[in-house]
């Protein structure tokens, strides 16, 4: 292998990717929130070990805005009909 290949990408070409604590922070919710929705797949991350796990920010807003779209349709699909809205709703 040449030396060349061992080099790290320019910065500006790297992907971020965040920790539970840091992406907690950014969506200002409790770190526990963000492992759990990661465990259920509600948002996607990449487990490096079964104790290590980080998560592309663009991902998860992404991952986000399709369920918070997808919970307004519903929403409004029972709000026509009297239902009432669950916590799961919400996320």
């Amino acid at each position: 292998m040449r030396s060349r290949d061992l080099e790290q990408p320019p910065a500006d070409m790297r992907e971020e990717y965040l920790t539970s604590r840091q992406l907690a922070q950014i969506l200002q919710v409790s770190e526990s929130t963000v492992r759990r929705l990661a465990h259920a797949g509600r948002i996607p991350s990449i487990r490096l070990s079964p104790r290590i796990i980080r998560f592309h920010l663009p991902a998860v807003r992404e991952a986000l805005d399709g369920a918070t779209r997808h919970a307004r349709s519903r929403r409004n699909d029972q709000d026509e009909n009297g239902a009432q809205l669950s916590f799961t709703d919400l996320l």
